[in-house]
């Protein structure tokens, strides 16, 4: 396993093991990690391992070059819509809290509940709105390089 790899891996493992840790204690019972509070052992869960996007197509090939690896904490309010974009790098997650569905311009659509991780679509245009009725918390990480947009922008698209 390459050292990339390797920490993007631990991110993830990071974050998903983090459970009620970022929530609220009396909400606990009603957490996607609550199953987990029993515990007695270390246990480790493989969540997703892909070479393709959520909508089926094959991910590009890496970047050459210097990798520059970013995790975002992304908040959608109930109701709420992102613009139109696209992703010019591979990036992947784990919807901590909420229901997220993310239709592809051409109509595609993939509904994410709490919990469950989502490989992003890389450069086709798409956009993702929250269609429960808690905020979203959205944990992306994405390979990247220094300088490059994490999503581009589509304004001219107006569905």
């Amino acid at each position: 396993m390459n050292k990339v790899t390797s920490l993007l891996l631990s991110a993830v493992a990071a974050v998903a093991l983090s459970g009620c840790k970022t929530c609220c204690q009396s909400s606990c019972k009603t957490s996607p990690f609550a199953q987990y509070d029993s515990a007695t052992t270390i246990s480790k869960l493989e969540l997703k391992r892909t070479s393709e996007s959520w909508d089926g197509v094959p991910l590009p090939d890496y970047l050459q070059g210097k990798p520059e690896l970013v995790v975002m904490r992304y908040i959608f309010p109930v109701g709420s819509k992102l613009p139109w974009h696209h992703h010019p790098v591979i990036n992947y997650g784990i919807l901590q809290q909420g229901e997220l569905t993310i239709v592809s311009v051409d109509g595609k659509k993939q509904v994410v509940h709490a919990g469950e991780p989502i490989v992003e679509m890389v450069g086709p245009i798409h956009c993702g709105m929250n269609t429960g009725d808690k905020p979203i918390v959205l944990d992306m990480f994405y390979l990247s390089q220094k300088g490059m947009p994490l999503a581009v922008q589509h304004p001219e698209i107006q569905k």
